[in-house]
């Protein structure tokens, strides 16, 4: 069975953010790099209430998928987005 949650982008803040069950889930990015063509997942956040439900991997995910669709390359600084991108070898071609 796969989860799907609502995951929505700000663009202005650098994150991508949810609410599950109440609890106010994100991941934090900044752009940098030549042409501001790098993103660095700087933090991804899920409270203990809502953790083990593969949220915090959606959120790395979307990241991925932004970072894909617009050409630019990924530095998972994030312990979590590091672990996540060394798991999924179809994202080896983002990481700087």
């Amino acid at each position: 069975m796969t989860v799907s949650f609502d995951i929505q982008h700000d663009e202005l803040a650098h994150r991508f953010h949810t609410v599950v069950d109440g609890q106010h889930c994100q991941l934090v990015y900044s752009l940098g790099g030549p042409g501001g063509a790098v993103m660095s997942v700087d933090h991804t956040g899920v409270p203990a209430a809502v953790g083990g439900r593969g949220i915090a991997a959606a959120l790395v995910q979307a990241a991925f998928a932004l970072a894909r669709q617009r050409g630019w390359k990924v530095n998972p600084a994030c312990s979590y987005a590091a672990v996540w991108a060394q798991r999924h070898a179809n994202v080896a071609d983002l990481l700087v």
